[in-house]
């Protein structure tokens, strides 16, 4: 199973567009509901997913989706799942209505509950993160200019990566086990993006997330030579019976918490 990787990003780059286009409205982009659980939902997060979810439909027929803005599907129905997009339409909503740039469109394919495909594009930058089992990752720049994606696990001065918008003060006690020695909040799905690129070594998450929010990114960075696990050195599975995920830990190289904890 593999699908035209020009095509997806094509349908990423489009979503973008959209996104943008609502992006640079000042009448539409103003326009935010809240759902049931309190989080931020704009025009931008719903054309992007209308735009996704017809395109995949259309290329991968056969493959089902799981989209964060679609009505989710039951555990019976989904769990014999062997592959399934998993789509964020707009990761950074909160990114968006601050408008500081750091939202992005994050397409994954899951294979038996692994991410063996992921893409993440930034819209305002016009970037372009990719990778898959076949190429490995790799990043298009607004020039078009194509760079391998490699994490750099020779560093011994780690830069940390975490949430702009959803830091935990766990996350500053487990990253000082670490040779950390500076640390970067940036919103969305970018955290994994550094860690691919070799700019970041660590990225550990206390707070929940949600599969469509990881997926992409677990994809980009272990297919760059990364690592993501639970907190015990897990696997960091999708297709659960609840889509919320737990603590994670993800960077260059294998890390966990000492002592088994």
């Amino acid at each position: 199973m593999t699908p035209d990787i020009n095509k997806l990003l094509e349908i990423a780059k489009d979503a973008g567009k959209v996104v943008l286009d609502i992006y640079y409205d000042a009448e539409k982009s103003e326009e935010v509901e809240y759902k049931a659980d309190h989080s931020p939902l704009t025009l931008a997060d719903q054309a992007s997913n209308n735009l996704i979810v017809s395109r995949l439909e259309v290329l991968t027929p056969d493959i089902p989706i799981m989209s964060e803005e679609e009505i989710h599907v039951s555990y019976d129905e989904r769990k014999n799942w062997e592959y399934f997009w998993c789509v964020d339409p707009l990761d950074g909503t909160k990114e968006f209505i601050n408008r500081n740039g750091e939202f992005t469109i994050n397409i994954a394919l899951i294979h038996n509950r692994v991410p063996v495909l992921g893409i993440i594009y930034i819209p305002v930058t016009d970037t372009m993160y990719y990778a898959n089992q076949e190429t490995g990752g790799w990043k298009i720049d607004s020039d078009g200019i194509k760079t391998a994606l490699k994490v750099d696990k020779n560093s011994t001065d780690w830069i940390s990566v975490g949430s702009r918008s959803h830091a935990a003060p766990e996350e500053t006690e487990v990253l000082a086990r670490y040779p950390v020695v500076k640390k970067i909040a940036i919103g969305s799905s970018l955290k994994f993006c550094l860690l691919a690129e070799g700019l970041a070594h660590i990225y550990f998450r206390q707070n929940p997330t949600m599969e469509w929010d990881t997926a992409a990114g677990q994809a980009i960075l272990t297919l760059s030579g990364g690592q993501m696990t639970t907190l015990n050195g897990e696997p960091f599975l999708y297709n659960k019976v609840s889509l919320v995920n737990g603590s994670f830990i993800s960077g260059a190289q294998y890390v966990t918490l000492h002592d088994g904890e």
